[in-house]
């Protein structure tokens, strides 16, 4: 389980933003706190992984938080929350050592999909930590783990449905190795041309990885896997 800090000024907002996370499989919430110090307090009684921080809090922003958990020792992961949309200000979230910027307002798709994103990162560290240094291939694999975890969903091309793509990725993730449009097409009992049209769009979009398998024909069978699974 992915242990995480609700930190927002408002009881309410916290409470929403607490029972989405709790709705998030493998996040728990392990605490709340409506301002800095009763986050710094909360992390000491309790280490989180992650701390899902709203950034005007009534004594300290969270952008100021950030570089004192560190200097404190406090290793948790950050995603800001914050209504500001200006450059500078995702600029300066980015700086101080923020993984994500979430913008108010947001709905149960919107930090789901930041919390997936989170958990491949995870994933994907994990892979590739216990084998020493990490080569250009495994460091581009931990930095686009966020990148490739965004939510599928999002700008639809015209006749694709949000439920097959969910199917299409419950079959990849399911598989643990890479399968063909044919084999998608099968275990997702959709026909073969509309899973290379679904397979076609998720590798554009980044979603997916295609590799190519070469057999006795000599012609190339294009494989995919969802991007995120390692």
């Amino acid at each position: 389980m992915i242990d995480v800090l609700v930190v927002d000024d408002d009881f309410h907002v916290a409470e929403i933003n607490a029972a989405y996370v709790s709705q998030v499989p493998g996040f728990r919430v392990t605490g709340r706190a409506h301002t800095a110090a009763q986050a710094l307090a909360a992390l000491e009684r309790t280490p989180a992984d992650l701390v899902l921080l709203d950034h005007y809090l009534p004594d300290e922003t969270g952008l100021a938080l950030v570089p004192r958990l560190r200097q404190l020792g406090h290793r948790t992961d950050v995603i800001m929350v914050m209504a500001a949309r200006d450059v500078a200000t995702v600029q300066d979230a980015m700086r101080c050592g923020a993984l994500q910027y979430l913008v108010k307002p947001f709905g149960f798709s919107g930090l789901r999909a930041k919390l997936e994103g989170y958990a491949a990162l995870r994933r994907t560290v994990a892979g590739v930590g216990g084998r020493g240094e990490a080569g250009q291939e495994q460091v581009d694999r931990i930095f686009g783990a966020f990148r490739t975890a965004d939510s599928p969903h999002t700008e639809l091309p015209k006749g694709h449905s949000a439920a097959t793509v969910d199917l299409i990725r419950r079959v990849l993730d399911a598989a643990g190795h890479p399968l063909s449009a044919h084999e998608v097409a099968e275990r997702a009992g959709v026909s073969r041309s509309t899973a290379q049209r679904y397979l076609k769009h998720l590798e554009r979009s980044g979603h997916i990885t295609l590799t190519l398998k070469y057999g006795d024909t000599g012609r190339p069978e294009h494989r995919y896997r969802w991007a995120h699974t390692h």
